[in-house]
């Protein structure tokens, strides 16, 4: 450790943990004497009990009331019910003195109002005044037992540091920072240290290509950017300097680039450039926070829609943070002393909400899980729970589709009896993925909760828990609303539908404090998207299914987004980046089932009429265009050139047809009487089955 002269906070992070005392480094061992996490163990009933009879004190004037009774009181009377529990839940500097103030027709979300606290101090200061040594974060890196542990009075004077090093290059209160970095404790700090001084983080996933790097920085109008030198994922290092080099030159806002060490590789610096770790040494650990208002902007998240550009989701200060933090403490079963393994990625609203804000404004142990779910094989979840000792696993369908392909031997070598809940989320899980997970990883002694939410509503809406006593749980359906949300279906008129056993729009009916508050510059595509269509409600863009006994089961999105292993993509982005290439005039982009992704893009082609043309190689620059443009998780599974695509009379493509045909679902193609010229459905179906008939050949 001598060696490590030039105080690089992730270099010495990736073998010790770090903290700082009177301006010099204090370095303590972990990875040679590493002790596993204390967890308490629990018996299958003791389990069972907890999370059947489960009684939430939320505040201390709520001590004792049912499921029921709480969330009857939180829709009819949300003024009580959300100010009684912000007031004691929050450390605040000045209390608010109007719990809400909102018009949703028109967008209008307000909460807390004239309050003021800061996030940051929620979710570290409160608790290093308590029990300063209590592990905040356990980084578990790439290789396998090389963890990190991080004690909260570590996060705090790190964050600190950080914070300082933004206010010395001039980054302010309300000024955007964008964050480029894979799941290390550095960007867990970068996140807390600009809620500290105020300014708005926009964490950008660090998968996606310097071209959507850009868009979304220039959206954002970043005045900083803070990323790394390099990734470690399954194995292999992935360069993240390049990609932000490049996108920087596009972005005349951008007036620093903070570039940590995640790797010994040497990375070329520029004149924007600023090392990371050397600029922290130099300042202090203490850093006063920013008293922000309730309704000031925390931070903002770029989801795809059904338009071609990405849109800045808005989330504020007090109420963001109190549904973050009460959702993971309630739908998880969450208790003092429980290690709690989210293994998304900080770039989506899932690292948001449950590995940052709601895990650590709790108290909590929370596990940042870098590599993945088959490295250095297919066990690795497992064996991270077992050396982990975790009680909580949150994870996402497609990689439990992936791994209930191996044998269950890689799920039952490992000891499991830690966990006490599972979760999903991102997408609905199929059954066989349920009963695997349920069955096969949680001995059929763990609940699992099958959570829906989106990054705009904040933290998770509708889950099985909380419930009351022995409340049942239906498999592959997320079933219950938690409190504050009143869930409507809604049919296409725009009508509410009563009773059960229905399916409609899934609409929420009124505000909750962790709703999104707008898009970024654009409060009319905010109202238009979400409250127009339905007036007074919240309109999801999912549809929903009312079972006879009142549960809601997700059926998927209504709108032009298809769901990619978890993550939204708008089809119109896709088509937007392949539409560039010269040689193609037009596409047409829709979602198909996908084993283990869950959907994938599946894109029609029309090529300009050059003879010319060299078909294999235009699909290959497609290929390209889409990883370069968006990310290489966005390029289509298919490729079906065509020679026209399916449109009405008044121009618009008729995307159910493609569906149908890229499903082999030409049996029932519906009324194609609208179209301009119905023989087109002829020749893309011709098309289509000479396609399959290459790929099976090619198989």
């Amino acid at each position: 450790m001598a060696a490590h002269k030039n105080g690089s906070l992730i270099h010495i992070i990736n073998r010790a943990s770090v903290f700082f005392k009177n301006g010099s480094y204090r370095k303590r061992i972990l990875l040679t004497s590493l002790k596993p996490v204390q967890c308490q163990r629990r018996t299958v009933s003791s389990i069972g009990d907890r999370n059947t009879n489960l009684t939430p004190h939320l505040s201390s004037n709520l001590a004792g009331w049912s499921y029921n009774e709480l969330y009857e009181l939180s829709v009819k009377d949300p003024e009580t019910f959300w100010g009684s529990i912000a007031k004691e839940r929050l450390t605040w500097n000045k209390p608010f003195d109007q719990v809400r103030d909102c018009e949703i027709t028109s967008g209008k979300i307000n909460w807390f109002l004239g309050g003021q606290l800061n996030v940051s101090v929620n979710c570290l200061d409160v608790h290093v005044a308590k029990h300063p040594d209590r592990v905040a974060l356990i980084w578990e890196r790439d290789e396998p037992g090389t963890e990190v542990k991080v004690t909260y009075r570590e996060l705090l004077e790190t964050t600190c540091r950080l914070a300082n090093t933004l206010k010395r290059h001039g980054v302010n209160k309300g000024d955007r920072v964008a964050i480029y970095m894979p799941v290390l404790p550095i960007a867990v700090a970068a996140m807390l240290a600009c809620a500290r001084i105020g300014a708005v983080h926009t964490v950008v996933f660090a998968g996606f290509s310097s071209e959507a790097l850009a868009g979304r920085i220039q959206d954002a109008q970043c005045k900083a950017v803070i990323t790394c030198n390099q990734g470690v994922r399954g194995g292999r290092f992935i360069d993240l300097k390049p990609t932000v080099d490049a996108a920087v030159k596009n972005c005349p806002t951008v007036q620093h680039v903070f570039v940590a060490q995640r790797t010994s590789n040497p990375t070329p610096m520029g004149k924007l450039d600023i090392p990371l770790e050397e600029a922290m040494a130099s300042e202090s650990a203490q850093c006063a926070p920013e008293p922000m208002g309730s309704e000031e902007m925390l931070f903002m998240l770029h989801t795809s829609g059904s338009t071609g550009k990405p849109k800045g989701i808005v989330h504020t200060q007090a109420g963001y943070l109190l549904y973050a933090a009460l959702t993971h403490q309630y739908v998880f079963d969450y208790h003092p002393g429980d290690v709690f393994g989210c293994v998304a990625d900080i770039g989506w609203v899932t690292g948001h909400s449950y590995v940052v804000y709601g895990p650590l404004c709790n108290g909590a142990t929370t596990v940042l899980f870098e590599s993945t779910p088959v490295y250095p094989d297919p066990g690795r979840y497992w064996e991270t729970v077992q050396r982990l000792g975790i009680n909580q696993f949150y994870g996402a369908p497609t990689a439990i589709r992936l791994l209930l392909k191996y044998e269950e031997s890689w799920v039952k070598k490992y000891d499991r009896s830690s966990l006490k809940t599972l979760g999903s989320v991102g997408e609905p899980i199929n059954h066989e993925a349920w009963e695997w997970f349920y069955n096969v990883v949680g001995d059929g002694r763990c609940p699992l909760v099958d959570t829906w939410w989106q990054t705009e509503t904040g933290g998770v809406c509708i889950a099985p828990r909380p419930a009351e006593k022995g409340a049942e749980i239906v498999p592959a359906m997320a079933m219950r609303p938690f409190f504050g949300i009143q869930p409507v279906l809604m049919e296409e008129k725009g009508k509410p539908i009563s009773g059960n056993d229905v399916s409609g729009a899934l609409c929420i009916g009124q505000p909750w404090p962790g709703m999104a508050r707008t898009i970024f510059g654009d409060h009319k595509r905010f109202v238009d998207a979400y409250f127009k269509p339905y007036p007074g409600h919240y309109f999801t863009g999912d549809g929903a299914y009312r079972s006879k006994e009142g549960y809601y089961q997700i059926t998927g999105r209504m709108d032009d987004v298809i769901n990619i292993s978890g993550h939204r993509l708008g089809t119109a982005e896709i088509e937007d980046a392949l539409d560039e290439h010269p040689a193609v005039p037009e596409t047409a982009v829709i979602g198909v089932s996908h084993d283990i992704k869950g959907e994938v893009p599946f894109a029609f082609v029309v090529l300009k009429e050059d003879p010319s043309l060299n078909h294999t190689a235009v699909v290959k620059e497609l290929r390209g265009l889409v990883a370069t443009k968006i990310a290489k998780y966005a390029v289509p599974d298919h490729f079906l050139v065509v020679k026209r695509l399916p449109k009405t009379r008044s121009g618009k493509i008729m995307r159910r047809i493609l569906r149908k045909v890229a499903m082999e679902q030409t049996g029932d193609l519906g009324d194609v009487s609208t179209l301009d010229d119905p023989s087109v459905v002829t020749e893309i179906i011709k098309a289509h089955a000479q396609y399959k008939s290459a790929v099976i050949n090619y198989e």
